[in-house]
């Protein structure tokens, strides 16, 4: 039985369908989970911390590769499924919980006390509609694990893996870039899904950097300077900063901008993380 035949029969067994005002989108392809499990290199003596695991597809492959898989699901309907599909194995734990709610700190240090794993990787297939504030929680905590694999909206992918000042960054990218190495995976056909999304997604790993590639006194200060600079993008960088309580004038801007030799004329998108680096260090 493939993993649409599989999909299907556990919908119908459990009379499920997929909630809309979740983002559910349950994925049948098996070429594409092998290689989300393959991309996430993912040892016997890994944790794995899988988002939304849904009705256990990725879930059942997680499950064969680490010593053991925290299934994190915020549907109830999909616990019973969850628990009766993987009621006689000992490496998985489910916790019903919204995931921005859930300390993934503590359960790491927890899990690492208890069972002795050598690293951690974070695996999902995120729905569209919160991805970011996902994210962005995983990096803004600095949680102690080594990879995010997630698959997302490929639009999304392409502005969180491109480079800073690239075509299509925006305060995001810079946001990913400082804290990790993005790499994109695999493209992955709204056909992959049922129901079928409209738009295509794509599977992107994000590998956590020791040290990030600019040195800041104060970070908060930094993705804030980097925030204003993308609220309006058509603005230059001088009025668009001038919008943000962290300077007092226009003129200190343009002084700090002076100093570092960067044009009152240029706009936040064509500024390299170094150069919002050294604005945010100024004074």
């Amino acid at each position: 039985m493939n993993i649409y035949e599989q999909t299907k029969f556990i919908m119908k067994k459990y009379g499920i369908s997929a909630n809309k005002s979740l983002g559910q989108n349950f994925l049948i392809d098996d070429e594409v989970i092998s290689k989300i499990v393959e991309s996430a290199n993912i040892s016997n003596e890994d944790l794995v911390i899988e988002i939304g695991p849904g009705l256990g597809t990725l879930t059942n492959e997680l499950l064969k590769k680490a010593k053991k898989v925290i299934a994190i699901e915020l549907d109830e309907r999909m616990i019973e499924i969850l628990e009766d599909r993987f009621s006689l194995y000992n490496n998985i734990e489910i916790i019903n919980n919204d995931v921005l709610k859930v300390n993934l700190n503590e359960l790491i240090k927890k899990e690492k006390q208890e069972i002795g794993v050598k690293e951690v990787k974070i695996v999902a297939n995120l729905p569209y509609y919160i991805t970011t504030p996902i994210i962005m929680k995983l990096l803004e905590e600095k949680g102690d694990f080594e990879s995010i694999t997630v698959m997302i909206q490929k639009e999304v992918a392409d502005r969180l893996c491109d480079i800073p000042g690239g075509k299509l960054s925006g305060a995001i990218t810079y946001t990913v870039y400082y804290y990790a190495e993005a790499e994109e995976v695999l493209k992955v056909p709204h056909t992959s899904f049922i129901p079928q999304p409209e738009v295509d997604s794509e599977v992107i790993n994000l590998k956590i950097r020791k040290e990030p590639p600019v040195k800041v006194k104060d970070n908060e200060k930094l993705f804030k300077i980097i925030k204003y600079a993308f609220m309006q993008r058509r603005k230059t960088l001088i009025n668009a900063l001038s919008q943000c309580d962290l300077f007092n004038s226009k003129e200190e801007i343009r002084s700090i901008l002076e100093n570092l030799g960067i044009s009152e004329k240029i706009r936040g998108e064509a500024l390299t993380l170094q150069d919002f680096a050294d604005i945010a260090n100024h004074g």
